[in-house]
This record gives structure tokens, sequence and C-alpha cells, in this order.
């Protein structure tokens, strides 16, 4: 756990307290009874911890609550407008723009339902920060990772992720557009066939039905131009070799799309639907396909993030948080 705030006011301990259960986020106050042992009648100050993976989230409600000024100052090296959090249960501590587009499940789901072996060669393509990628490549050992990345932003901070998490020497970031020709790949050291398996999470909102964001940066991660998904296929067929596997996740309401663009490129297509409540339609399909197999579609079964109350399912925490893999990833 992680110090949020730091003081001797009673009152607003116990007004942060209400506001940290309010949002529930797991938290412990230390040092209440202090005073007491001390004689020092409320001058030693309590202290507020919370979980690692709720620390910015927990600072952004005391910003909002106009408490701001109670907070104490960021580490080093880390700027107003980026945040540091810790994903699969502390295992992996990423950094990210505080606005914009931020990591969520997706990119755990994709890393969970990549399969991987040691020694293997991943790329990563629209990688962002690194979240699907690194998330990976943190339960491979030996296992060498590229994440591509078109915003020259989100690439620094997915190369600052990869020395934050001691990745150095097995993973790397290039600044590309996935949809660049293959004498792009090849400058930035990127063969045809050097890859044993790709990942990726492409912008996959449909314009015509979802409205834009005004933010550019989260635009761009969303909403998905006409020819996209197969430009980002084709780039993946060329840079696996003739036994590589490609992951991808995708809209549920747009599985019709991918499954008349993969072939003939890709085949043995394997579906895992994604719920996001237990009864409901799928939210989300993760799709896994080997390079020109013939081998014939399969549909898993699917994985629902909460069940019918809203309570996070013990499979969905298995997998994001405790770093448990996919059954597509044993395929």
């Amino acid at each position: 756990m992680r110090e949020l705030v730091r003081t001797n006011n009673a009152v607003l301990v116990t007004a942060i307290d209400a506001l940290l259960k309010s949002a529930g986020i797991p938290h412990q106050v230390l040092d209440q009874h202090m005073s007491v042992l001390e004689g020092s009648l409320g001058i030693l100050p309590r202290r507020i911890l919370v979980d690692d993976e709720r620390h910015d989230e927990a600072r952004r409600l005391l910003e909002d609550a106009g408490l701001a000024h109670e907070l104490p100052a960021l580490p080093p090296g880390q700027v107003a407008d980026t945040t540091d959090d810790a994903v699969l249960g502390g295992r992996l501590h990423l950094v990210q723009q505080r606005h914009g587009h931020r990591i969520g499940h997706d990119a755990i789901l994709l890393a969970a339902a990549t399969g991987a072996r040691t020694g293997d060669h991943i790329v990563d393509l629209g990688a962002g920060v690194g979240a699907a990628g690194l998330a990976l490549a943190t339960r491979i050992p030996e296992a060498t990772l590229t994440l591509v990345e078109i915003d020259p932003v989100l690439a620094a901070l997915a190369a600052k992720n990869i020395e934050r998490n001691g990745l150095d020497a097995r993973a790397r970031v290039v600044v590309l557009d996935v949809t660049a020709p293959s004498e792009a790949f090849v400058a930035a050291g990127l063969e045809p066939g050097s890859a044993d398996r790709v990942m990726m999470n492409p912008p996959f909102n449909d314009p015509a039905r979802q409205n834009s964001s005004p933010d550019p940066q989260r635009r761009a991660a969303h909403i998905a131009e006409p020819d996209l998904l197969s430009d980002w296929i084709m780039a993946a067929s060329r840079l696996l070799h003739s036994a590589g596997t490609l992951t991808l996740i995708w809209r549920a309401a747009g599985l019709d799309k991918i499954l008349t663009t993969l072939p003939p490129r890709f085949g043995a297509i394997a579906i895992l639907p994604v719920y996001g409540r237990v009864g409901e339609p799928a939210i989300r399909v993760i799709v896994r396909a080997s390079k020109a197999s013939r081998a014939p579609l399969a549909l898993l079964p699917g994985l629902a993030l909460n069940d019918a109350v809203g309570r996070p399912t013990v499979e969905a925490e298995r997998v994001l948080r405790h770093a448990e893999t996919l059954s597509l990833a044993e395929i």
C-alpha cells in the first residue's frame, strides 16, 4: 500500500475515510491511537494508505473534492499530467497520461489470451504505453518484445515503462505507423517473418455509429477508419513466420468484420466472447488465428467480468489481478 495523505486533522481524516469508502477504494488509517499513547493530544499525524493499484484514482478523488492541497508532492520524475499505475496485482507498473486514452481491461485481457513461449519474439501493434505487451513479457521469461506505436508521446512513455519494469534487455519500442509499407518496418528492424506472435488492440469503434471524442488521442485510439482492420491484419501477416499466430481484441458487434477479413491469410480462428455482466450480450471478442492454417473455427466458453449484481467474478479477478491466462493462450 502507498501513503495518500498524512495529517493531524482528525476531522479531515474522517472526511477522507468517508470519501474513499464511498468510492470503494481499499485503504487503511494508521497511527490513530499514537497521540493517546504518546500523550501528544493529536500532534502526531495520522497516515491514510491505499492499494497501489488505486493510488492515482484516490488522488484524483481528493482533487475533485477540493482537497488537492492535502496531497503530497508527486515523486521526482513524475509530472502532473501523468500517473503511475500498478496493474496485475502490482506485478506491472505503468506510467500513462492523466487525460486522454488510458489503459483498461482490454489490454490485460489481450495479454492473457496471447499464447507465447520462452524465446518467442512478440510484436504488439498499436501498443500505446505498452500495457498489453509488457503484461505478456512479465509472464514469459526470455521472450523478446517489440512495441509498435505511431504516437511519439505514447512511445516515449512505453520506453519509460520498459525501463520502469526492468525489461530493457528484451523489450524495445519503435515509432511507426502500423499501415506503413514493409520498407519502413525493415528500417525499424522488423523483417518479414521475424515474429512468432503478433498481438493487437486496434481502434474498433465505427465512426458512423459511435460519437467521436473531442480528445485527438482518445479519438485515434478508438475510432476505426474503413480499411484499418484489413491494413493491420496485413501488417501482422507480413511480420509473422509461417507458423505464427495473431491475437486481437475487438468489439463483439463487429465480429462479422473480423471473420471476413482474416481469411485467407489466417485460419484456425478461435473466438472467446467477453461479457461485461453475466446474462448480458458480449461486449468484446478476443480472437486468435494461425497464419495460413485451414483448421476450422472454434467458439470457446466466454469470460464474464462481473456477476449479475456487478461484482467482479472470480474468473475475471484471476486474470486481471493475478496474471492467469485465458483458454485462448493454451490453444
